[in-house]
């Protein structure tokens, strides 16, 4: 496959909402501690690349679908960034811990009004994987880089429910998923594909990582897989995989010592704008 050979964005089954419309709604109690769970689980490994890819002391950032704003705070207090933008769809959590530094704008990022930059770093977490056209939204995410400046894609990528065997967590996960995706247009498949979607995009300098978390009782991931399965409870039910039972027994499984299984990855895809020559 070369540079410009992407496919084009999978056209899954018609999905009736968005992301915070018919799960994960903003407004639902719990919402907000939902997302620092995962805020928690994944932070660090996001700082730790962002700094080594060069954010700190005269960057201007933008923060897309930035949740409670745990990356935005972090990229003023620890790498020093000038300023930070972050932009949700909803943005009450990030409104909720304001800070030097700190903009934030509600907004839609796949709309063409959206207008703003250039930055130094373009950063958007579990936030393509949603969204019906990745590669268009990659492609606009690109445009608002300065010359030199990097943008950085995470979002999740499940390498192991497929093929793993059946237990209460792979079940829930495979509903998780499949639910999802028929309720808001989720579609892990595609996050593999990150990096050519940067390439498409013009950017250069592209490479890619995966973290995955482990499952331990008690641990933040754990509590954010549980916590996810109770707002998805509804679309996880309708695909028919599992019942409400066995969505118990999952949480269970999931907080015992008899859970083995892997939580999915955090894929991380990054590249550069040319700077002119």
């Amino acid at each position: 496959m070369t540079d410009t050979d992407v496919p084009s964005d999978a056209q899954g089954p018609p999905s009736e909402g968005r992301y915070g419309e018919r799960v994960f709604r903003p407004d639902a109690g719990g919402e907000g501690e939902r997302i620092d769970l995962g805020a928690l689980t994944y932070d660090d490994t996001t700082m730790a690349r962002l700094r080594q890819l060069g954010a700190g002391p005269g960057w201007s950032c933008l923060d897309v679908g930035a949740g409670t704003g745990t990356v935005a705070r972090r990229l003023l207090d620890e790498a020093g960034v000038a300023a930070v933008l972050a932009v949700d769809r909803d943005v009450r959590f990030l409104a909720a811990h304001p800070v030097p530094g700190l903009a934030v704008r509600q907004a839609d990022i796949t709309s063409d009004e959206f207008d703003a930059g250039p930055f130094h770093l373009v950063h958007a977490r579990f936030v393509l994987m949603h969204l019906p056209s990745p590669r268009d939204t990659a492609a606009r995410l690109a445009g608002l880089l300065a010359p030199g400046g990097v943008l950085v894609i995470s979002d999740a990528v499940d390498l192991t429910t497929d093929s793993a065997p059946a237990t209460p967590y792979t079940r829930a996960m495979r509903a998780m998923w499949q639910g999802l995706r028929d309720t808001i247009g989720t579609d892990v498949s595609r996050v593999p594909r990150h990096p050519e979607l940067l390439r498409a995009a013009g950017l250069e300098s592209v490479a890619a990582e995966i973290h995955v978390p482990p499952l331990e009782p008690g641990s933040a991931i754990s509590g954010f897989w549980a916590e996810t399965w109770e707002r998805a409870r509804q679309s996880m039910v309708g695909t028919g995989l599992v019942d409400d039972a066995q969505i118990d027994e999952a949480v269970r499984y999931l907080d015992s010592r008899r859970c083995t299984g892997l939580s999915p990855g955090m894929l991380t895809a990054w590249g550069r704008k040319a700077v002119a020559r």
